[in-house]
């Protein structure tokens, strides 16, 4: 029965990631809003409703994997060893990431992607939504390690703070990348700077906030 139960998902999966790549592949080539989710189900060879079983909205079909960057984000904060800050935590993880962060030579499926996301207003604004719900969600688990009193502000400025910054490291490489004036390695060192300088700023208010002690909660 597991295995069986291991097989559907891995099928699923499969399918989810050919739809995906279906549609990428039909995005890059005629722009987003010029491709309809008909015909993505027509290319991958599925019924319509099947795109939309596994993704609600057209949109998804560009953001999906984004549900492992937040899941990814919360555990480097919710598992920070004792007397580590959320500053430091995020620090790690965000200068551990891959993609933009990586040294390692731009692929022209990212230039194609960064060029088709910052074209389209429904893939930036849903990008926004993204990380907005994203922000709250990390907020909330701020505010519970730090034992924030309700209708405390501090734990979602310290939200907003963190992933402000995710996001305005994006829109600067994507800026870099669509002008063609920076390459890597030069792009990953500059994009890397840019981190440093933000984190050493944002050191000054956030630097002794959410300590975490060894009962799993944290200072304010």
């Amino acid at each position: 029965m597991a295995e069986q139960i291991g097989l559907r998902e891995r099928k699923k999966l499969k399918t989810r990631e050919h739809i995906a790549e279906t549609a990428r592949g039909l995005f890059a080539e005629r722009g987003f809003e010029r491709v309809t989710v008909a015909e993505i189900a027509h290319i991958a060879e599925v019924a319509e409703q099947t795109v939309y079983n596994y993704f609600p909205t057209k949109e998804d079909l560009v953001y999906w994997r984004l549900e492992s960057f937040e899941q990814a984000l919360l555990s480097a904060i919710r598992d920070r060893p004792p007397g580590e800050t959320l500053l430091a935590a995020f620090r790690r993880w965000l200068l551990a990431q891959r993609g933009l962060l990586a040294e390692e030579p731009l692929s022209d499926e990212l230039k194609t992607l960064t060029r088709m996301i910052t074209e389209s207003p429904a893939l930036l604004a849903r990008e926004q939504e993204i990380f907005a719900r994203y922000t709250d969600t990390l907020a909330r688990l701020i505010a519970t390690e730090t034992r924030a009193r309700p209708g405390d502000i501090e734990p979602w400025v310290a939200a907003n703070a963190l992933l402000g910054t995710h996001r305005a490291l994006v829109h600067y490489a994507r800026t870099k990348i669509l002008d063609g004036t920076t390459r890597n390695p030069r792009l990953t060192r500059n994009i890397r700077a840019q981190a440093e300088t933000a984190l050493t700023r944002l050191e000054a208010g956030l630097g002794s906030y959410g300590i975490k002690k060894a009962s799993g909660t944290s200072e304010p």
